[in-house]
């Protein structure tokens, strides 16, 4: 048996509810939008509610995109798979660039410390199974093939000096 649907909220319980949910993380405007749309009694209310929240700055895909990069990096996501993310996320590709251009992060040195995590600091790279496995494992976490050639050159350095 089906539960009733709940009646929509008003545009101040709406409004709780899209402040309740920006106080404790982050949102792009899209999720928020998918969200709160099955509350919203709606659409004109649920697009004036989130033109509100934008304008007071209560929500800012520019912030969120810089937060949620700031964080993925730290966990060892490549780039790639980061803006495909954020574009899944409903945040526009200016504010995607502004947010990777702005992070600090050095792609490369990540994509070898990723790599050292999994595999060791001195993987056999003679080894081309186990090659394509880092290559494969790099591409899947976002790293692009120029940093991946530079991973796998060097630790195969690494290995050769042994």
């Amino acid at each position: 048996m089906k539960k009733p649907k709940p009646d929509p909220l008003t545009f101040s319980e709406l409004r709780c509810a899209a402040v309740d949910l920006l106080s404790r993380r982050d949102h792009s405007r899209l999720e928020l939008q998918r969200k709160l749309r099955p509350k919203a009694a709606s659409a004109e209310d649920l697009e004036t509610l989130l033109d509100e929240l934008a304008e007071r700055r209560w929500q800012s895909d520019e912030r969120f995109a810089e937060a949620y990069v700031n964080s993925r990096s730290q966990r060892g996501q490549g780039p790639l798979r980061m803006k495909h993310e954020l574009r899944n996320k409903g945040v526009a590709d200016t504010e995607i660039s502004a947010a990777m251009e702005e992070s600090d992060s050095d792609w490369y040195q990540s994509a070898i410390n990723v790599a050292e995590k999994k595999f060791g600091q001195t993987p056999d790279l003679s080894d081309l199974k186990l090659k394509a496995r880092v290559y494969s494992f790099l591409a899947y976490r976002g790293f692009t093939g120029d940093q991946i050639s530079y991973v796998l050159d060097r630790l195969g350095s690494f290995s050769a000096d042994d």
